[in-house]
């Protein structure tokens, strides 16, 4: 089965801390993105593709009205096989939904939706940037169920500025008492060249130890709720992982379609470059070769570390590594409390998860050793 990713770059406005591909909304340029994007759509039409999720990513999906979220779905089932159980989602800013647009969309065929709340607190969201209010997010969690969309998960950002560990406690209890499935929890990073990249925001953020402490804590929050971790920044209920995601992860096959769109299909990684005006303009979507050859070692590594569940190591061997290495690498940093491995799978702590990078590079340099 394959994933299809659709990017819309709009956003009402630009959050301080964002560097994706997105632009201020113009009602006009929506509409003829939305256009290109069926267009590209309709490029495919290859019923031997089946898909099993699809994914409206942004910027902010959700600005898209209910009748051209419609008219896309239709073209993609027209294109591809579309498994009946298909797991559609879209992005949506609470601010930017109302019964009406989440009704269209349910009745379009979407069946989860991921709102960006971040925090429970106003002034945190006012810091950030975000055009909604914690109400607001209340509002359309409760709106989303009574329009048949069940499948429900929500963004906390851990280090916003001027955010305590109390109050990164409270925005977690708070989001998971909506009756969230699904919560994805991510450290605020500031990228280089936005405008939180600036001495005064880096100076209101917390330090690394209090975010990590907000990391745990919040962890232990959310599988209270019966949310568990699966993933680095992820949590759910059982059966309600995000299963589009899970491609990334896991090395299955996904079409990316739309401005700064990746894919991965047909073994080779390629992408849209992140030009909206071009995307709009092409008759087909331009593409540029990422990797025609991905290292299959590396990413099963670099990829599969990143879930709770870890990686087998028979499987590094079958992929051309050295297990016996990386289990020997492994030894110390289990000694540490950063990683287990047992029964033949080593997968990281929640503490690993906060260094992450360093250890994941560790455990790949030794298993690509000879």
């Amino acid at each position: 089965m394959t994933g299809l990713y659709i990017h819309i770059p709009f956003c009402l406005r630009r959050c301080g801390y964002c560097d994706f591909c997105s632009s201020v909304l113009d009602a006009g340029r929506l509409g003829a993105y939305a256009d290109a994007v069926v267009r590209n759509v309709r490029a495919y039409v290859c019923k031997d593709i089946c898909l099993d999720t699809v994914y409206f990513g942004g910027g902010t999906p959700s600005l898209l009205p209910g009748e051209k979220m419609a008219e896309i779905l239709a073209e993609i089932r027209a294109a591809f096989s579309l498994s009946n159980d298909a797991e559609v989602t879209v992005e949506a800013n609470p601010g930017t939904v109302d019964a009406e647009k989440l009704s269209a969309y349910s009745d379009a065929g979407v069946n989860r939706i991921s709102f960006g709340i971040q925090s429970c607190k106003d002034d945190e969201l006012h810091r950030l940037g975000r055009i909604h209010s914690f109400s607001d997010a209340e509002k359309a969690v409760a709106t989303a169920k009574k329009c048949g969309i069940k499948n429900i998960s929500a963004d906390l950002m851990l280090g916003i500025p001027g955010q305590t560990l109390s109050s990164a406690e409270e925005s977690v209890r708070k989001i998971c008492e909506l009756g969230i499935s699904h919560l994805s929890a991510y450290m605020l990073k500031i990228e280089e060249g936005t405008p939180f990249d600036c001495p005064e925001i880096r100076a209101a953020v917390a330090d690394d130890d209090t975010v990590s402490e907000m990391y745990l804590s919040c962890a232990e929050i959310a599988e209270s709720f019966g949310l568990m971790q699966y993933e680095i920044s992820n949590f759910a209920r059982a059966g309600f992982e995000s299963r589009h995601n899970l491609k990334y992860w896991t090395g299955e096959p996904y079409l990316g379609i739309g401005a700064s769109a990746h894919s991965y299909f047909g073994g080779r990684r390629f992408f849209v470059p992140p030009d909206i005006a071009g995307f709009i303009a092409s008759d087909r979507q331009p593409t540029d070769t990422e990797d025609d050859r991905p290292d299959r070692l590396f990413e099963y590594l670099m990829l599969g570390l990143r879930l709770t569940r870890g990686i087998e190591l028979s499987r590094v061997d079958e992929l051309g590594g050295n297990a016996g290495r990386i289990a020997e690498a492994s030894l110390p940093l289990e000694r540490a409390g950063f990683v287990t491995c047992e029964g033949g799978r080593l997968r990281l702590t929640r503490r690993g998860f906060l260094v992450s990078n360093e250890v994941i590079t560790r455990l790949i340099e030794a298993a690509q050793r000879t």
